[in-house]
């Protein structure tokens, strides 16, 4: 009876293990199916983003698919800032750790924009990717052809 009672906390932390799997299996399965609409797309715990065109589209994960969904234009946002734990960090060279967030300013809002990231190598790398995406449309913009 000891023995069993002794086991008892190790089943369960076995049981809430597999629930937290599937959990996030789920939650994978549920991106795959919203992100093929989308020509980019990033899935971490904290978010989810996709980018068509000039549009992204941001959310937090869930089983049943992405919840809490805002879009914005890349034409509507002036800057990009990349923050690890609340500090700016360079693009070029990002630290391996740290809770990352990618920063919009927009023209038309007062408040900016926070997507959080896990790792900020890969905030480092959407910022570059969508700098030079704003770039461009500015480019195009300036000539008349957008």
């Amino acid at each position: 009876m000891e023995r069993g009672l002794l086991w008892l906390p190790l089943l369960l932390f076995f049981l809430w293990l597999a629930w937290s799997g599937w959990n996030e299996y789920r939650k994978v399965e549920a991106y795959q199916l919203w992100a093929e609409s989308f020509d980019q797309a990033k899935y971490d715990i904290y978010a989810v983003l996709g980018q068509k065109g000039s549009d992204l589209t941001w959310g937090i994960p869930t089983r049943k698919g992405p919840v809490n969904l805002e879009s914005f234009s890349l034409r509507d946002i002036e800057t990009i800032r990349l923050l690890v734990n609340g500090q700016p960090a360079s693009w070029e060279t990002p630290p391996e750790r740290g809770r990352a967030v990618l920063e919009f300013a927009c023209i038309d809002r007062d408040q900016p924009i926070g997507i959080p990231f896990t790792e900020p190598p890969l905030a480092a790398k959407w910022a570059q990717h969508l700098q030079r995406e704003l770039d461009l449309l500015k480019t195009r913009q300036e000539s008349g052809e957008g």
